[in-house]
């Protein structure tokens, strides 16, 4: 199913409209219901490596705390592209996450309107319900990996001060300067890779449980 997204990329980045793209993935048997199983594939994979980014520029700034002499200046390069990735990790994890809203909220509108095309009572009912379960378990995914996102600002913030604090003063004073924040950090780290944990595993079973209907 990848490989069909692939060889119509060129044709969907023309039609900048989701009706279009839609209507053309549909055209190759790919439904809405598929675009989301993949969005959500998309958007944890996003965040298990965001989560290593994250461990990543930690790992780099305890090194460049307990660097005694050498190349303090290669140190701070390391720690600064690590601070570059992890940005962009993080805006990856956001981009992914707002496509999985989108399509996710045009499946249950079509969802719903197709509701009223029932003549049976029982079936219409059945997918009523159906329809409630999922969007019950997906708001409560996009909860979980909002509250990911949500912890990753911060966290860069204080990256980004170390980084331009050390860009200025990079010496032994400035090193010994920071490193009484590291412990703060590290437990942001940590709780930042709990609740990714937490979004990946939940993105995980909406994804089977999607599967399965």
């Amino acid at each position: 199913m990848l490989k069909k997204v692939v060889l119509l990329a060129g044709l969907l980045a023309l039609s900048g409209c989701s009706t279009a793209y839609y209507a053309a993935m549909e055209k190759v048997g790919i439904h809405k219901r598929d675009i989301l199983i993949d969005r959500v594939e998309e958007a944890r994979d996003a965040q298990i490596e965001g989560q290593q980014e994250f461990k990543d520029a930690l790992d780099q700034l305890s090194q460049l705390i307990g660097f005694h002499g050498g190349d303090l200046q290669g140190r701070y390069e390391a720690l600064n592209s690590q601070y570059e990735d992890s940005k962009k990790a993080a805006a990856e994890v956001s981009a992914r996450i707002n496509k999985v809203e989108l399509v996710a909220f045009d499946l249950f509108n079509e969802w719903d309107d197709e509701l009223k095309q029932y003549q049976n009572k029982k079936l219409r009912a059945e997918s009523k319900q159906k329809l409630l379960d999922t969007k019950r378990q997906f708001d409560a995914l996009v909860k979980v990996m909002r509250r990911a996102e949500s912890k990753m600002p911060p966290v860069l913030r204080v990256l980004q001060d170390n980084v331009l604090y050390l860009k200025h003063n990079l010496n032994a004073k400035a090193v010994g300067a920071i490193s009484g924040e590291f412990s703060v950090l590290q437990q942001d780290v940590d709780r930042l890779v709990l609740d990714m944990n937490r979004a990946i595993a939940d993105s995980n079973q909406f994804i089977a449980t999607i599967k399965q209907q």
